[in-house]
């Protein structure tokens, strides 16, 4: 079973969706949109901690 997570549900006006087989390859997926479309070059705690908790199974 993958992985999967959405900006919109961590509040974001986001269309962005990213989905991997586990939670290592998501997270870097989720890096390079939050660097690509969201000028983040560094994901702070609290972010990361929604980040985290908005992922879901598939």
């Amino acid at each position: 079973m993958g992985k999967k997570f959405a900006c919109k549900d961590i509040g974001m006006q986001c269309g962005f969706e990213a989905h991997a087989a586990d939670e290592n390859a998501l997270l870097q997926q989720i890096a390079q949109h939050a660097k690509s479309a969201h000028n983040m070059s560094n994901i702070d705690q609290a972010t990361m901690a929604k980040i985290r908790a908005a992922i879901k199974e598939e």
